[in-house]
C-alpha cells in the first residue's frame, strides 16, 4: 500500500513472521506513530528490507508495528521521496524513473480501476 500521507513507511510484525523473518534484525528505536484509528502507537523498532519493484531493488527502512493492518507494508513518503515516485491513488499506480525509463506499477487488477492492456501489472516476487 502507498500513503503519500504517512510520515513513515511500516511493516506489520506479522509480515515479518509470514516471511520466516527472525526479530534479532530488528534493531530498537524510539519512534511513535499514530495510526489510522488516531491511537499512537510506539513502534517495536525498524529494519532494512530489500524491495523489489521490477527491474529496481530498493532498500527500505521500515518501522514495525505489532497491530493488525490490512496490508502487508505501507510505503510512505521516505519511499516516496526518495525514489521520485508519483502516486496515483485514483488510477491505483505510481509511476518512476530508473535509468531514463518510466516504471508503472498498476494496483492489484481486481481492485484497479485503471486498466490499460499495453502495460502489465508488475508482480511481487516470491521468496525473502
Amino acid at each position: 500500500m502507498v500513503d503519500g500521507g504517512s510520515g513513515v513507511d511500516i511493516c506489520p510484525l506479522s509480515t515479518l513472521q509470514r516471511m520466516e523473518i527472525g526479530t534479532e534484525r530488528i534493531r530498537p528505536n524510539n519512534v511513535c506513530v499514530r495510526a489510522f484509528d488516531g491511537i499512537k502507537r510506539d513502534t517495536i523498532g525498524e529494519i532494512d528490507l530489500i524491495f523489489t519493484i521490477r527491474p529496481v531493488d530498493f532498500e527500505v527502512t521500515f518501522q514495525v508495528l505489532d497491530m493488525d493492518t490490512s496490508y502487508n507494508f505501507l510505503l510512505g513518503r521516505p519511499w516516496i521521496h526518495v525514489v521520485g515516485v508519483v502516486p496515483s491513488t485514483l488510477h491505483q499506480i505510481v509511476k518512476f524513473e530508473h535509468e531514463d525509463q518510466e516504471i508503472v506499477v498498476h494496483g492489484e487488477d481486481e481492485q484497479s480501476i485503471y486498466k490499460d492492456p499495453s502495460v502489465p501489472c508488475l508482480e511481487a516476487r516470491e521468496g525473502s
